[in-house]
């Protein structure tokens, strides 16, 4: 087994600048005060569609209250790192009831990681392995964390929701157009039962975003005319085959690298940045046009690297960058542009002429709070929720940031232009109807080649 060494997305967080409170500049030209026979600026106005999204309350623990079972449907390193953060950090009274993986080892080791971390042991009989594991989670639990390879987020998800049971998935939560579908009908169905669902879109419950949001949405750089976002980093790991595993065995424990299970790191990565600009400006997404290669992979039939045009309602485009290669310039950023100013997710704002009229104060974030971790303000939010009975869910915006870049890998794959209804109308579906770790033809499995050459003279 070979293991590329690289800075996974939590790690690239952890390191990155975590924001909360803010300070406006003064000395600008939108927000000082207009000298004698000036023109006095005028005052933004809010952007009404944006005015209704909810706004998370930050604290750094949730209130004590009623004991929670905790069951996490997935093993990994993702998905026990999520389940000792939510147990350890953020809250009280949350106890792990219940691990499922298709793997025995991957189940072993988050026990194992859990007693180690928490101090608390998951009963053997209460640790269930095979694809079928997630029921049996499910049943036990209050709230279930669903983290296995995102193909299959749809089909727990919807399991959990007709059980009953709060949840937290981790983004993308869908890799085809039928999970996207599937996610959003079935989204309904958890709001009839006033269920709490988060789905790891953790930049929304990160304090700089979220005070840059409100920012945005009181109108302070004016109607959204455009932005960019990028994901650009070194490669990811992955596994080589050992001669024991199957066909089946060996993809999913490389999953990261297979379209089918993960959808190609435009949605299992790149979806944090475009999620960003769906949320920051309210728009529609109207087409796609991309393009992408593979140079380095080494595993698998995904591409590493994406250039998307995106199009969205009233002429506003959106660049869209990702990359995952080694010795490469590396940028993970957001940046949203609009009539009065612009916003980058370094923490400023400024007006056209590049003065920066608002800069996030992290010094005070530090002083005012001592939870600063996005991964864990997520899970406190979701905890305070459940208690308070103040449902929310997140499914809606994640399906359709999702859904989004699936469109973006299409038309790279493709090399068209393809509009939001049409990718709509595909019976795109990456889900085996019986999954098995059995033997697969594998010919099936093969890099997108866009376009045609040159027909023979």
């Amino acid at each position: 087994m070979k293991h590329k060494a690289s800075l996974s997305r939590r790690q690239f967080l952890s390191t990155a600048t975590i924001a909360g409170a803010g300070t406006l500049v003064t000395g600008s030209s939108v927000l000082s005060s207009c000298g004698a026979g000036e023109a006095k600026p005028q005052k933004p106005a809010p952007i009404a569609r944006l005015k209704s999204y909810r706004i998370p309350n930050l604290v750094d623990k949730a209130d004590d209250g009623k004991e929670l079972k905790v069951g996490l449907v997935g093993c990994g390193g993702q998905g026990t790192g999520d389940l000792i953060g939510f147990v350890k950090h953020a809250a009280n009274g949350l106890k792990v009831v219940a691990l499922g993986d298709v793997f025995k080892d991957k189940v072993d080791g988050t026990r194992e990681s859990v007693k180690k971390e928490t101090g608390q042991e998951v009963p053997e009989a209460n640790c269930f392995v095979g694809f079928d594991a997630y029921k049996k989670v499910i049943e036990l639990s209050d709230v279930v964390l669903l983290v296995t390879p995102p193909v299959f987020r749809p089909l727990h998800f919807e399991a959990a929701v007709q059980a009953g049971k709060h949840i937290f998935m981790e983004k993308p939560i869908a890799v085809d157009v039928a999970g996207a579908l599937k996610l959003l009908a079935i989204s309904k169905i958890a709001d009839t039962k006033k269920l709490c669902v988060c789905t790891g879109t953790q930049r929304r419950h990160q304090r700089f975003y979220v005070e840059s949001f409100k920012l945005i949405a009181d109108g302070i750089i004016g109607e959204i005319t455009g932005g960019a976002v990028y994901w650009n980093m070194g490669q990811l790991w992955y596994r080589n085959r050992q001669k024991e595993w199957s066909d089946m065995e060996w993809m999913i424990r490389d999953w990261v690298n297979w379209k089918w299970l993960s959808g190609d790191h435009i949605v299992e990565q790149h979806v944090h940045n475009l999620d960003i600009f769906n949320w920051f400006s309210g728009l529609q997404p109207v087409a796609a046009t991309g393009f992408g290669a593979r140079q380095r992979r080494v595993t698998g039939d995904q591409y590493d690297m994406f250039s998307v045009d995106y199009e969205y309602e009233n002429g506003i485009h959106l660049h869209s960058m990702c990359r995952q290669i080694d010795g490469c310039t590396d940028n993970v950023s957001e940046y949203v542009r609009g009539t009065h100013g612009y916003w980058r997710s370094n923490g400023e704002i400024k007006d056209l002429a590049g003065n920066v009229i608002w800069k996030y104060d992290g010094e005070k974030e530090k002083q005012e709070f001592q939870q600063r971790n996005p991964y864990v303000l997520e899970f406190v939010d979701l905890v305070n929720a459940i208690r308070k009975g103040e449902p929310f869910n997140e499914t809606e915006a994640t399906a359709n940031s999702s859904l989004l870049a699936v469109l973006g890998r299409e038309s790279a794959y493709t090399g068209k232009r393809i509009t939001w209804e049409d990718i709509k109308k595909t019976n795109m579906d990456f889900l085996p109807a019986e999954p098995k770790l059995e033997k697969l033809d594998m010919s099936q499995y093969v890099v997108p080649v866009p376009g045609k050459g040159k027909e023979d003279k």
